[in-house]
């Protein structure tokens, strides 16, 4: 059988098959018209994934688009392998079935995935199943192909079928349209909420600017409008930087460099840099914590630990401790390490901690004022989530809040390979 050739009709009854074929089809447009009501871009491509097991009869899916920014082929989402994983593969174009279906345009059936020569051999080094055969078919966006989508393992051995085809060609053109609509809403959301946000900074400095042209401003006042404009500027910076950071991993352009290291050495390298800034405050930061590698960007986690720790000095009181800690739970059988980093600050109320890890969202301090930019925490769960980690918050206002996040634990064949002498 050719990649692309197709099974013989079934040989259930004609009446049974069309009746079959006609609840796909309603199943199809019902599954259509909740993909075009949801702008969620995380939801959307569970819904999508999920789908295509369903209709074709799968035993998993994948979809992996093309970044509009480098030109790759990216996972994006799929049933059988883990976001960490995922966001460190890049897809060759040359030499893979999504590849080759991106840039013919056309659907491909693969009968014998591991014997076929656009087999890209990686994914099945991080996929959870072995993949026999699959189906893939291109996402096309209006006259733009923005990826492709893909069905694994026909169930019951079966091989795949026209219907199977149509199915998932129809699927993925009405995929394809809803994933642009949700990026282009996650955009214009997400840059009205910027724009709204340098609003404050930027009538600020207007509003210095004009005072600096009165002749008769005093000279101290000059000095202390200056000063607030140069504070001004510094968080307009700071703002766009990680407008700009949040924006890229949020639409999974962040790449991460993934390596194993040794998180005691990054806790102690952190600690140091933020040592002299709660020195200035009488705060004491303790470390209990023991040697262990974890596999992960270490520079990205050193952002993650600064964030924290910073935050846990500026919300702390005058002679208040920080405590950093790294503990080993094992539940459920998942191998991790557990970062948590508590102050003995004034701690963060009910309504404040729901809201917490929105964009912008900031926390008045005692006087009444909001400080920072509001993104910083939000950065830190996005690239905790990106390691296939989590991040929550604990706090009793008058006592204090405790910020932890897991890491998976460094494999075991990683482990070997960072301890092996070299050859």
């Amino acid at each position: 059988m050719s990649a692309n050739s197709l099974p013989a009709s079934e040989s259930r009854p004609v009446g049974e098959q069309y009746a079959s074929l006609m609840a796909r089809y309603e199943r199809l447009m019902e599954i259509s018209r909740q993909l075009t009501s949801t702008l969620d871009l995380n939801a959307l491509l569970d819904q999508i994934i999920q789908a295509a097991i369903e209709l074709t009869e799968s035993q998993a899916a994948s979809i992996l688009l093309v970044d509009p920014q480098t030109g790759e082929l990216r996972f994006e989402a799929a049933s059988d392998i883990s976001s960490g994983t995922r966001d460190a593969l890049i897809v060759p174009k040359e030499g893979s079935v999504a590849g080759w279906v991106v840039t013919h345009g056309e659907y491909v059936l693969v009968p014998d995935a591991p014997n076929d020569p656009r087999w890209f051999q990686e994914v099945e080094k991080s996929v959870k199943t072995k993949t026999r055969n699959m189906l893939a078919v291109p996402m096309r966006a209006h006259t733009r192909i923005i990826g492709a989508l893909e069905a694994l393992n026909k169930r019951n051995d079966a091989p795949f079928t026209a219907d199977d085809v149509n199915t998932l060609t129809t699927l993925a053109a009405q995929a394809a349209i809803a994933i642009e609509n949700a990026r282009l809403f996650q955009q214009n959301d997400f840059i009205a909420e910027l724009v709204h946000e340098l609003r404050t900074p930027l009538a600020a400095l207007k509003a210095s600017t004009m005072l600096l042209m009165r002749p008769s401003l005093p000279e101290d006042r000059r000095h202390e409008i200056i000063a607030t404009m140069e504070r001004e500027t510094d968080r307009l910076i700071r703002m766009t930087t990680e407008f700009l950071d949040l924006a890229r991993l949020e639409s999974g352009r962040t790449k991460l460099e993934m390596a194993p290291f040794d998180l005691r050495e990054l806790i102690d390298e952190t600690v140091t840099v933020v040592r002299q800034q709660a020195q200035e405050r009488a705060i004491t930061i303790n470390i209990d914590a023991e040697s262990v590698v974890v596999e992960g960007d270490r520079g990205k986690l050193k952002q993650v630990l600064l964030n924290l720790l910073t935050n846990a000095i500026k919300y702390n009181r005058e002679h208040g401790l920080i405590d950093v800690c790294l503990r080993f739970p094992q539940e459920r059988g998942q191998d991790t390490v557990t970062v948590s980093v508590r102050d003995t600050g004034r701690g963060i109320a009910k309504e404040d901690q729901a809201h917490i890890f929105e964009r912008f969202y900031r926390v008045a301090d005692s006087e009444g004022f909001t400080q920072g930019t509001g993104l910083g925490l939000i950065i830190a769960k996005r690239i905790v989530e990106a390691h296939n980690g989590n991040m929550w918050l604990e706090s009793e206002p008058g006592v204090g809040s405790t910020f932890s996040f897991t890491l998976p634990r460094q494999s075991y064949k990683s482990r070997r390979a960072a301890t092996s002498p070299a050859h």
